[in-house]
């Protein structure tokens, strides 16, 4: 495991929905952004940070997508797609790994905040590739293979104070 040091180049990849659904749905807060992102460089060279959100026609949802960018987030917009039995999609998995294998030649270290499980064999190919991932979400919602595919783990919900609004 590499250890972090200021030169190192970091990715921060946020999985938008995951947080902010386990942050409702555990805390009935929001996820404070700044605080995340500062949490995840940790006085490294920031090279890359993007959040995948969704857009769902919310007349809120504008003024959060400026305040990422404001942040110093890209905001990457995906838009529901509503299937013709009224069900409804819309994730970012393939859209995150692609760009975490994308960034593997750029950076040393990729943070993705997620708990989503279906990232474990990302953190295991980026781990092979040489780049050091490091997780960051609430442990209570992430899947245990992801925590150990990673090379840390840092869990939201132990400084709510921090990671909340």
């Amino acid at each position: 495991m590499t250890e972090i040091h200021p030169g190192q180049r970091v990715a921060v990849l946020v999985d938008a929905q995951n947080l902010y659904h386990t942050a409702q749905s555990l805390h009935s807060r929001n996820i404070d952004y700044s605080a995340l992102l500062e949490k995840a460089v940790q006085d490294r060279q920031l090279t890359r940070a993007i959040a995948y959100v969704i857009r769902a026609d919310s007349p809120e949802e504008e003024s959060f997508f400026e305040a990422l960018i404001d942040i110093g987030f890209e905001p990457k917009i995906k838009a529901i797609k509503t299937f013709a039995d009224g069900s409804k999609k819309a994730d970012w998995d393939v859209g995150m790994s692609l760009d975490a294998v994308t960034l593997a030649n750029h950076v040393d270290t990729i943070v993705l905040c997620t708990g989503d499980g279906d990232f474990s064999r990302l953190c295991s190919h980026l781990r092979h590739e040489g780049v050091r991932v490091e997780v960051m979400a609430f442990e209570s919602s992430t899947a245990e293979e992801l925590i150990e595919a990673a090379d840390s783990f840092l869990d939201l919900g132990d400084r709510h104070e921090t990671f909340l609004l």
